[in-house]
């Protein structure tokens, strides 16, 4: 029997009533899960991942609702790294009356795919002969191209100055990387460190460091986009979207980045022609980028923006990959063409536990950054942005219980504004499963199933205040869950102590 994984939206329709449709008839003849088929007491989380690992096929159904689901993600992202490990699973996307662009990073991963499309409960029987024709070896019907051609629907106007005559229209999506015009964006001092750093004349080196969710990849965009403003040429790479493969071996990784850079940049790939000389990875890249592009983009400055660094940490050559971005910064100091070479490096890791060498490290150099949660002042004024749906000490109870967490706080905020919770009902259920952080909840669960001393630290921290193995708290600090106060290591806010005391 044919395994088959199926992934969507809990508690929204129509994603769970086409779910269990399609659930119902494949499940006669092929092995199907689908979370509703967990047993009472089993833990959900490693069951979860498990299954997909296991799985030979996944059915993703995407809606409006289920493209920013962080659960949904997950599962998308560990099929797409299982699959190009094991060669399964295969991933049959489906659209739910949706025809927006994917959103970046589900873009990156089921764009080259093709799909099956469902707009309304008469199109059921027919998505259900087609994922029975792919799963038997055939092909979803439509094709990439077609997807790339969807007209999206016009941008929503930006919420004029005066907030309190926000409509629930203009309230955007709490979800995902905020774009940079956005009138949601929470400025901090940090922010301003990392614009003016960018100003500077002779090239600069950012860091921009902090836990996930934070607004690293917000802050990193608002510089591209500055940037753009003054006719720097920027190149975004996110190191999550690189291969296993790559990251294991340096000469598919150092091939790869360079090709990636002239993607982004804009000019033509020479990257093979550079590999012809017998010299070693780093010397070529470097060259690469002294002789070719510096060249090729003469009396422009540049900015190489990397996204989610902390992904080489796991590399086995790590330590020359970091050992050449630093060189590169230094190579400013003797002018030339590198003043024009602007580097923005986010992570969500200390890199200082993971490299031995500090001074071979391109993070203890020029401008470093580093994000911190909303203070409460800073969550009134995000509540002012949203129209003031909360109360003064409403705003001191929310900021108590999320502990300025700017994307839990966003969320928050977003629901209560566009009335699709009050605020009673918030605070009543935000460590549920179904709550309005249930979402969020169970994908730090689940991307923790595999690793069971953090699961053991982060109880030790919930519990003692404790956390004995320091390299284990940074690992638990960079996924965002805790903070060091002192010689106390606490959980990051009140919301996380009591879901995680519970699940744990």
């Amino acid at each position: 029997m044919v395994k088959i994984f199926i992934s969507y939206k809990r508690n929204i329709e129509p994603d769970t009533p086409v779910a269990t449709a399609v659930f119902e008839s494949l499940r006669h003849d092929h092995d199907v899960f689908m979370d509703t088929t967990i047993q009472v007491g089993e833990k959900w989380a490693e069951r979860i991942q498990n299954a997909i690992k296991e799985s030979d096929y996944l059915i993703i159904f995407l809606s409006g609702n289920s493209v920013h689901s962080e659960m949904v993600i997950a599962e998308i992202e560990t099929a797409h790294h299982t699959g190009k490990a094991n060669g399964k699973p295969t991933i049959l996307p489906v659209r739910l009356a949706y025809n927006e662009p994917l959103v970046y990073p589900i873009s990156a991963y089921l764009n080259p795919l093709q799909w099956a499309l469902w707009d309304s409960e008469s199109d059921t029987p027919r998505l259900i002969a087609e994922l029975q024709r792919a799963i038997s070896g055939g092909s979803l019907p439509s094709k990439t191209t077609d997807m790339q051609s969807v007209t999206p629907t016009p941008a929503q106007e930006e919420i004029p100055t005066a907030f309190a005559n926000i409509l629930p229209r203009d309230l955007g999506s709490p979800e995902g990387t905020m774009p940079h015009q956005s009138p949601f964006y929470v400025e901090r001092d940090s922010d301003q460190d990392a614009m003016q750093a960018l100003r500077e004349i002779n090239g600069v080196t950012i860091t921009i460091k902090g836990p996930r969710q934070m607004g690293k990849s917000s802050l990193l965009n608002r510089l591209m986009a500055d940037g753009g403003k003054r006719a720097m040429k920027a190149a975004f790479i996110d190191f999550q979207m690189i291969e296993n493969s790559a990251i294991e071996s340096a000469d598919i990784f150092y091939r790869q980045f360079c090709s990636l850079l002239s993607w982004e940049f804009e000019v033509e790939d020479r990257t093979e022609e550079f590999w012809k000389n017998p010299l070693g990875q780093v010397q070529k890249t470097t060259n690469y980028v002294t002789k070719y592009l510096l060249k090729e983009l003469q009396d422009t400055k540049l900015l190489l923006a990397m996204d989610e660094v902390e992904r080489m940490f796991t590399s086995p050559f790590r330590s020359d990959f970091f050992s050449m971005l630093r060189s590169w910064h230094n190579n400013r100091a003797r002018g030339g063409d590198w003043t024009r070479f602007n580097m923005a490096l986010v992570t969500s890791t200390e890199p200082y536990q993971l490299i031995a060498d500090l001074n071979q490290s391109p993070f203890n150099v020029g401008a470093v950054v580093e994000l911190k949660d909303f203070t409460p002042v800073q969550v009134s004024d995000l509540n002012q942005r949203h129209g003031s749906p909360l109360s003064t000490g409403q705003v001191t109870k929310i900021s108590e219980l999320l502990g300025g967490h700017p994307y839990l706080t966003r969320k928050a905020l977003y629901l209560t504004a566009s009335k699709r919770a009050t605020f009673d009902e918030i605070v009543k259920n935000a460590s549920e499963d179904d709550g309005p952080f249930g979402d969020h909840l169970r994908n730090h669960l689940f991307r923790m199933s595999d690793h069971q001393e953090l699961k053991s630290a982060l109880l030790q921290v919930i519990k003692y205040h404790r956390c004995a193995d320091e390299h284990v708290f940074f690992r638990l600090r960079g996924a965002g869950l805790v903070r060091r106060v002192g010689n106390d290591v606490l959980p990051r806010n009140e919301l996380y102590a009591e879901y995680f005391g519970k699940r744990l």
